[in-house]
């Protein structure tokens, strides 16, 4: 057995470093692609409604809205126009949320993330107001929508959370590629009491 030579280590590292690169520039693109996603789902569903409610409409309730609360405690108090425009203030601060977390840089894998993580948690609030006045209104189907649109935007949350700077830099190669080293014989396989 010959000791390796300087030639040997550099080509092994050589080996070695490619498929870290190559890991670690996915893990870059997943991750801009993760965020990317992210903000642009939700910071333009909160920006359009916010602005159809309080620009477009001028706070008034679509008519719809007017006969589907009619009858209900929401249509007296705090009344289905408030309704709206109050949905359309936490929609609106939803979006700002969102938008200080651009402008803060927190899209940049070395940064916290607190306002993002806000926004996202801000919009489970948000998805349950709209869930509770498909509720009140019986309208089962929109609750069960806004039901999974909850759960999904809490699965975000995760996610997030195993991004940078939560978790290191090659954060979905690292959860790829775990593996169990091959046992040395077949006691190490089958157990102690095999």
């Amino acid at each position: 057995m010959s000791t390796p030579t300087f030639a040997d280590r550099s080509h092994r590292t050589a080996a070695t470093t490619k498929p870290r690169i190559a890991a670690i520039t996915a893990d870059g693109i997943a991750y801009a692609l993760v965020l990317g996603g992210i903000y642009l789902l939700l910071g333009t569903l909160w920006f359009m409604s916010m602005k159809e409610k309080l620009f477009d409409d001028s706070g008034t309730a679509p008519a719809g809205l007017h006969r589907m609360f009619s009858g209900t405690f929401i249509s007296s108090f705090p009344g289905t126009n408030e309704a709206w425009v109050i949905l359309g203030v936490l929609e609106g601060l939803t979006f700002l949320v969102f938008l200080a977390s651009v402008l803060r840089g927190e899209f940049l894998p070395q940064r916290a993330k607190p306002l993002l993580l806000t926004g996202l948690a801000a919009s489970m609030l948000v998805f349950s107001v709209l869930a509770f006045g498909d509720t009140v209104s019986q309208n089962n189907d929109g609750t069960a929508s806004l039901f999974t649109y909850f759960g999904a935007t809490g699965v975000l949350l995760a996610i997030v959370l195993l991004l940078p700077p939560y978790r290191p830099v090659n954060w979905l190669s690292s959860l790829i590629s775990r593996r169990v080293a091959p046992a040395d014989d077949a006691t190490e396989v089958a157990g102690p009491h095999a």
